[in-house]
């Protein structure tokens, strides 16, 4: 009975990977076709060629400086995103102030507040400060989206270390500061490299905010790109064009899911499913 049970799990994880696999694969197979190919409709294509890559290359500032901008911005997402949620959850969880709950539920509360609706005052706020048209301000308002989930998991991350670790840290000779970096930050790792992980994937795939706050075509990131180069001779859409992009654009976060996944998936249960 269990052999017949471990059969049927088996069968049904290698049809769900297939299911899964396939769009990716499909993906792969069609950005290697020629335009013409491309266009066919045929399920393999009649000859292998990298010619949609070498658009990709040629077009603009070409393909590495497309991704050279959405991997500027992530990185400072990245970055922002981490110090300051990481502080802000250590705040909410070791500190006792006024107005304390009415805050962690107001910056709740901007999750559920319609994700344009906030583009135009962002776009006013940028221009004061002069970082319209910047990669700078776009990871500023990169890491503004990022702050209510990223905090919520870092607060629910440290609720659960013991406060009993860093008091034994302070006996021990170390100052709050040096608690904080070698006893809760290493238990907290976890939720630090999901919220890194969210951040950087809202900030790579992100288009419409690219769309908003850039003018300057030469600052584009790779979403942008890709939907500007799809458009083909007298109008058609590149599919091949098309289809190398997005092999391109997803290669980081494949990677990225990859070899963090150990940490996500604990970061997920140990933060957001606490409290």
């Amino acid at each position: 009975m269990n052999k017949t049970r471990t059969s049927l799990f088996h069968l049904v994880s290698v049809a769900a990977a297939i299911l899964f696999l396939f769009p990716l694969a499909w993906a792969v197979v069609s950005s290697l076709r020629s335009p013409e190919d491309a266009r066919s409709g045929d399920l393999l294509p009649a000859a292998f060629s990298f010619g949609n890559y070498t658009r990709l290359a040629e077009y603009g500032i070409g393909l590495l400086g497309y991704s050279w901008n959405s991997l500027f911005t992530a990185v400072l997402t990245v970055a922002g995103t981490v110090v300051v949620c990481t502080l802000a959850g250590y705040g909410f969880s070791r500190y006792t102030f006024r107005g304390k709950k009415p805050l962690f539920v107001v910056i709740l509360a901007i999750l559920m507040v319609p994700y344009a609706t906030m583009l135009l005052p962002l776009y006013i706020l940028l221009r004061n400060l002069g970082l319209q048209d910047s990669l700078v301000g776009l990871a500023l308002v990169m890491i503004m989206f990022q702050l209510p989930f990223g905090i919520l998991i870092m607060r629910n991350a440290f609720d659960s270390v013991p406060v009993e670790l860093e008091e034994a840290a302070l006996l021990d000779g170390c100052g709050p500061v040096k608690a904080l970096r070698h006893v809760s930050l290493r238990i907290v790792t976890p939720g630090i490299v999901t919220i890194a992980l969210f951040a950087f994937l809202a900030s790579w795939n992100e288009f419409l905010a690219p769309l908003i706050f850039l003018n300057d075509g030469d600052k584009y990131t790779l979403p942008i790109m890709l939907v500007n180069v799809r458009s083909g001779t007298f109008g058609e859409i590149d599919y091949g064009a098309l289809q190398a992009g997005v092999v391109v654009a997803m290669i980081p976060c494949l990677v990225l899911y990859l070899v963090l996944q150990r940490y996500y998936v604990s970061g997920l249960l140990n933060g957001a499913l606490r409290g």
